[in-house]
């Protein structure tokens, strides 16, 4: 598949507030999760909103690429740098971001790794199963 910018915001926003709410809850107790727990709801939040710009940037390279399309290893090493971008900002840079005032690296990486995880396999199977064109349309499900 080669993703459009509209096709990865679209599965982007789906998956994280679908797949990565659901893992995010668990993670985080359930519902009635402690108010702790609220930095992953947050985490996961700026992550969609720092991916959204992401977006852009790896169409972008995708455009470098002779075939133009985003293959399995370049989602895992774009998952990587985000994560690492959000490590970065907080733990180099010392930028707090509203809601995470509790931050723990060590917690974080676990989260995220859960959750990005989910969100890959998801996307490399059942989103081709619910949504059998979503592959032939840059990754547009609407």
């Amino acid at each position: 598949m080669t993703p459009t910018l509209l096709g990865r915001w679209q599965t982007r926003l789906l998956l994280m507030e679908t797949v990565g709410l659901v893992i995010t809850l668990l993670f985080c107790g359930g519902f009635f999760g402690n108010e702790e727990n609220a930095i992953f709801f947050w985490l996961l939040q700026y992550i969609v909103v720092f991916g959204l710009g992401w977006d852009y940037l790896y169409i972008q390279i995708q455009n470098f690429r002779w075939d133009q399309d985003w293959p399995a290893a370049l989602q895992w090493l774009a998952a990587l740098w985000e994560g690492l971008f959000l490590i970065l900002l907080r733990e180099v840079a010392a930028i707090e971001l509203p809601g995470t005032e509790d931050w723990d690296s060590g917690l974080f990486i676990v989260h995220y790794s859960f959750v990005w995880i989910a969100i890959f396999i998801t996307s490399q199977s059942l989103m081709r199963l619910i949504f059998p064109r979503w592959r032939f349309r840059g990754g547009q499900w609407l």
